[in-house]
């Protein structure tokens, strides 16, 4: 399964204000591993970037001064997360900002939801920790996630996170893949030895005709000691039921 861990930043908080994405993040998940591959971009939004949503995110308009416009990476984006399954922290508001850029650009661009699926892990947090605060840095705090770097919001630095909080939220694992090809692995003071992937096949030792019959002998006298209440004689599951 491919899943693509997805943040935005932007102008301000309301697309029918005219805001736009200037900031894209995004972080590939294949099989619940991450497999390396991200996909950054910054957005020259033509227009100015709200004071206050400047103090979350620190990105000047002196700064996307230069920087393509979502017109420019469309394609490339939407390449980037064609056929995945986008995992997103409060989804309706970078959803509704990306499905904003696509009109702009023309009917026939579509929707998100042409594209790919959308997990939203922010009903999934209050599902399981109802009550509590579910903010990405509660989840942090919640699940052990370093986000000390976190001084400033970034889109791919909070995808980034968000791909470890959802992996543990989730039962999954980020930095340790049993799956390797050997070696060792140093987690939390132990040390974890991975077996080869080249190593030979394990032998199987078939039982011998006088084992077998030793093995039944010792169910006969189980099943008369117990009063024919041996559960192992004769075998099957809906002999157990």
């Amino acid at each position: 399964m491919r899943q693509v861990v997805l943040d935005t930043e932007t102008t301000g908080l309301e697309t029918r204000e005219g805001h736009r994405i200037i900031e894209v993040g995004c972080v590939e998940l294949l099989d619940r591993k991450l497999t390396g591959r991200n996909y950054h971009q910054y957005l020259q939004p033509d227009r100015e970037v709200d004071e206050g949503a400047a103090e979350v995110h620190g990105i000047t308009n002196e700064f996307l001064a230069d920087k393509p416009r979502f017109a420019d990476v469309a394609a490339d984006f939407l390449e980037f997360v064609r056929g995945a399954e986008l995992v997103i922290h409060n989804a309706p508001f970078d959803v509704g900002f990306i499905d904003y850029e696509l009109s702009l650009l023309g009917a026939d661009w579509g929707r998100v939801g042409d594209y790919c699926g959308v997990l939203d892990t922010l009903p999934l947090a209050r599902e399981m920790h109802p009550g509590q605060k579910n903010s990405l840095d509660a989840l942090c705090k919640r699940y052990e996630v370093d986000n000390t770097q976190r001084d400033l919001h970034g889109a791919l630095l909070d995808a980034e996170i968000l791909a470890d909080v959802y992996l543990a939220m989730t039962g999954g694992q980020t930095s340790l893949s049993l799956g390797g090809v050997g070696g060792d692995v140093q987690r939390q003071g132990e040390t974890i030895r991975r077996l080869p992937a080249d190593r030979p096949p394990l032998r199987v030792l078939h039982a011998s005709e006088a084992e077998r019959q030793a093995h039944q002998a010792r169910l006969e006298a189980i099943d008369e000691a117990s009063g024919g209440s041996c559960l192992w004689k004769g075998g099957g599951a809906e002999d157990r039921s």
